[in-house]
């Protein structure tokens, strides 16, 4: 098989107790198989992820990049600008893992498998195709509701058998990104579900693997409500677009 250039993006936001233990979790051989470099965007973090990830640097030996930003560009512009250098640098593939540690890093090789279907646009991560699984790995209660029952409600709207729309476990083909406006799109959370919904109207293809679900002591910047009434508002909108 053709080797992929793949670029491996970490949004990295007041992560100092977690960032480094992504990053040494990341399994070798990925690296051996595919060409592959890490970008770390540091949004304005208050604490000391830069310290952790200039240590990243000098412990690893592998291709990394790092932008710190003088602002903080919130969830969806840390994605727009990971997304516009894959094109600029001309990567063939883009993830997403977040520095916090919620995602397992141990799960790319999954992920990577899988861009050998050509057919394929993106690979998300999907935490409910396993409904006892998202709640053994310790999903709150009332996050597995809402995630259930939002992402029925998007379906129903927009006609789409997804089975999550909340995942941040995601990797796109670099050239069908190219075909998003995804600059146009929120700078907060809910730019995942405007980005899908993109995918949807174009009839771009997106393959759901199973991921395992982890809470443990990372700290959500998420709103549960506020972020639950974005994404209906967009997912209604778009039927009118």
């Amino acid at each position: 098989m053709k080797k992929k250039n793949i670029l491996i993006f970490i949004p990295a936001y007041n992560v100092e107790k977690k960032i480094y233990s992504v990053v040494s979790r990341i399994p070798s051989d990925i690296f051996e198989k595919n060409t592959i470099h890490l970008l770390i965007i540091n949004d304005f973090s208050s604490d000391k992820t830069n310290l952790e990830i200039e240590r990243i640097k000098n412990d690893y030996n592998y291709k990394i990049n790092v932008f710190n930003s003088d602002k903080n560009l919130g969830y969806g512009g840390v994605q727009k600008y990971a997304f516009n250098y894959a094109i600029s640098n001309s990567y063939d593939y883009i993830i997403m893992l977040h520095g916090d540690g919620q995602y397992l890093p141990e799960k790319l090789p999954d992920f990577i498998k899988e861009f050998n279907d050509d057919n394929l646009d993106g690979v998300f991560g999907s935490r409910m195709k396993s409904y006892s699984g998202a709640l053994k790995g310790g999903m709150p209660l009332y996050k597995f509701l809402g995630n259930i029952g939002l992402t029925f409600i998007q379906n129903l709207i927009l006609g789409s058998k997804m089975s999550e729309f909340h995942s941040g476990y995601r990797s796109y083909k670099v050239d069908s990104l190219k075909l998003i406006e995804f600059d146009k799109m929120a700078d907060y959370y809910h730019f995942d579900t405007e980005i899908i919904i993109e995918f949807l109207k174009k009839k771009l293809n997106i393959l759901e693997i199973h991921i395992p679900t982890f809470y443990g002591d990372e700290v959500s910047h998420l709103k549960s409500v506020p972020y639950g009434l974005k994404v209906l508002l967009s997912t209604i909108k778009s039927k009118f677009k």
